[in-house]
């Protein structure tokens, strides 16, 4: 396996659970911000890990490594992103707008035989094969990691909340994991950090913990509003876990101004909050890869 530098630590807990050695691809920045990348010794299939958050860069890295990876022999280029960029612009909302997604989608397309992504941010995208025109690509759940993480000491009268519709299928399966009950938020996005958050059955939520649950978190407003609603509606505590991290650790005290307890994330991002390890879920997804 070999890694993009800031995806070591993830990177080297997954190979030690497939029992595959590690390389970290070197990335040198020249003056004019133009990189070199240099990879180390290629097998006939070879996995690359690299989390593509602040991606822009990475993307390029990871395009250099695929040419110099191929050429150095190898035939299977798998690619791990826990966390897989451009996904959120799917359509053009405005005239004239890109759609990222499509863009993105050829070019590592090209670049790799398979994608395997942890919990992509799918809209109107049905199928994550979808975005991967000819190659393969698994969407894999981090539910089952996050299941195994928290079942332990939870109050059973807690409550796994959703902020949003498109959170409940990922809400509804983790509640079903831990043997809970869950409830979805409505929410009305102003701006990318105003949002307004409501229950439909306010009541229900009184008097119980709650478990917020989202995918992504990149401003914090929509967890901010969220929590505060709960508190207004009586949870006795609100506790937070989110799959990728985007935020900037400096705003988790504001999570707690929000009256939110404790906040945990998915390493698929690195980040302070990070509590729960993806490895067991990505390494069932990539023995075949290692003959396993």
């Amino acid at each position: 396996m070999q890694c993009l530098p800031s995806a070591a630590d993830a990177a080297g807990r997954l190979a030690a659970r497939l029992g595959i050695s590690l390389h970290a691809i070197a990335v040198h920045r020249f003056p004019d911000e133009e990189l070199r990348v240099t990879v180390g010794p290629a097998s006939e299939t070879m996995i690359v890990y690299a989390s593509l958050h602040q991606p822009n860069d990475k993307v390029l890295a990871l395009l250099f490594a695929s040419e110099a990876l191929r050429r150095g022999g190898a035939k299977r280029l798998v690619l791990v992103a826990p966390y897989l960029c451009y996904m959120r612009q799917d359509t053009a909302f405005h005239e004239g707008e890109a759609v990222s997604q499509k863009v993105i989608g050829k070019v590592l397309a090209q670049a790799f035989d398979r994608v395997v992504t942890v919990d992509a941010h799918l809209h109107r995208t049905a199928n994550i094969r979808d975005v991967f025109p000819g190659s393969e690509a698994d969407d894999l759940s981090a539910m089952p990691a996050v299941a195994k993480a928290l079942r332990a000491g939870l109050d059973r009268q807690t409550v796994v909340v959703g902020p949003d519709e498109e959170s409940r299928p990922w809400v509804s399966d983790l509640a079903v994991k831990l043997g809970l009950d869950f409830a979805v938020a409505h929410k009305s996005r102003r701006g990318d950090r105003a949002v307004e958050i409501t229950f439909p059955d306010l009541a229900r939520l009184a008097n119980r913990p709650a478990l917020l649950v989202d995918d992504i978190v990149s401003s914090g407003a929509t967890l901010s509003a969220c929590a505060k609603a709960l508190q207004a509606g009586g949870a006795t505590s609100i506790d937070a876990v989110i799959t990728h991290a985007l935020f900037p650790p400096e705003l988790v005290g504001a999570l707690f101004a929000a009256g939110i307890r404790s906040v945990k994330s998915t390493d698929s991002v690195p980040h302070p909050t990070n509590a729960i390890a993806l490895d067991g879920v990505l390494a069932e997804a990539l023995r075949k890869e290692c003959g396993a």
